[in-house]
């Protein structure tokens, strides 16, 4: 399986998680309002502080992003570009935002693919302090009961990465778990073995925000350069002869600025950086 040598040391629990309770519940975001406080204020005014949030069919603007690139320096195995600010903002087409705490201040990672204003496709990392909501929506989102994704020093990457933590607060219901998968190990893989260890019978996954070192799709689609950032855009892991079988839709971009979308293949698609996602158990 493809591997990527990161510079630091990583730990040999290979997915970070946390058992809690969620809700799903419909979030508007309003026009003319930051991003992240409208992300904030929604999940507040329910109860939660961490969740995740589907963003397809959202307009920015201002809007401001990054994507994937080639590290400089050893310190990283990859990196960002600089930040691009497109003129007339952009419309999402898919994206999954994961909403937690840096710093001890409110915070989100977005992965999304849209559209410019000059009608250019495009895709990568939204930045949080940069993009303003240009239209109001109600999009789909879950809250967490009992953790929250929040972001800490990463010894093995040297970022500083979304993980969950147990916390309190939020009025949730129902088996959740919130995950955070880590470097070269396969992601559909990974999350077969956590729903066979945990007792889980069948789950649906909510968000999923991270990379993984290119991508090999169901049906022989290839993504071949290694740095890329990648929104779930359905999944779902049921049981299947002698285990179970994870079936994952992604949306992503590499760091050549190219666009990609399928479903992974499993065995085939390890982390790169990170993977965060939220497992309903159902």
């Amino acid at each position: 399986m493809r591997r990527i040598q990161q510079p630091g040391t990583g730990t040999p629990e290979r997915i970070q998680w946390v058992e809690c309770r969620g809700r799903g519940f419909s979030l508007t975001l309003q026009a003319g309002v930051p991003l992240l406080e409208a992300v904030r204020s929604g999940f507040a005014a329910e109860g939660f502080a961490s969740g995740v949030v589907k963003l397809d069919g959202l307009r920015l603007s201002p809007f401001a992003y990054v994507m994937p690139a080639l590290s400089k320096t050893p310190e990283h195995a990859a990196f960002y570009s600089d930040t691009y600010r497109p003129e007339g903002g952009a419309r999402i087409e898919v994206g999954a935002m994961t909403f937690g705490r840096r710093d001890g201040a409110p915070f989100f990672h977005a992965h999304a693919l849209w559209v410019e204003g000059d009608g250019k496709h495009s895709g990568g990392h939204i930045l949080p302090d940069e993009t303003t909501v240009a239209e109001t929506i109600t999009l789909q989102a879950v809250g967490l009961d009992g953790a929250v994704f929040a972001a800490e020093p990463d010894s093995e990457t040297h970022f500083k990465l979304f993980g969950p933590v147990v916390a309190s607060g939020g009025a949730g219901e129902g088996r959740f778990f919130a995950l955070r998968v880590k470097p070269n190990v396969d992601f559909c893989g990974a999350l077969e073995a956590f729903c066979a260890e945990r007792g889980i019978r069948e789950a649906v996954i909510h968000g999923g925000v991270g990379s993984t070192i290119g991508a090999r799709f169901t049906g022989g689609g290839v993504v071949e350069n290694f740095a890329t950032e990648v929104a779930i855009t359905a999944g779902r892991i049921a049981p299947a002869a002698g285990g179970f079988e994870a079936a994952i839709d992604v949306a992503l971009v590499d760091y050549s600025g190219a666009l990609a979308s399928g479903r992974l293949k499993r065995g085939d698609n390890p982390v790169l950086m990170t993977f965060e996602l939220v497992l309903e158990a159902i």
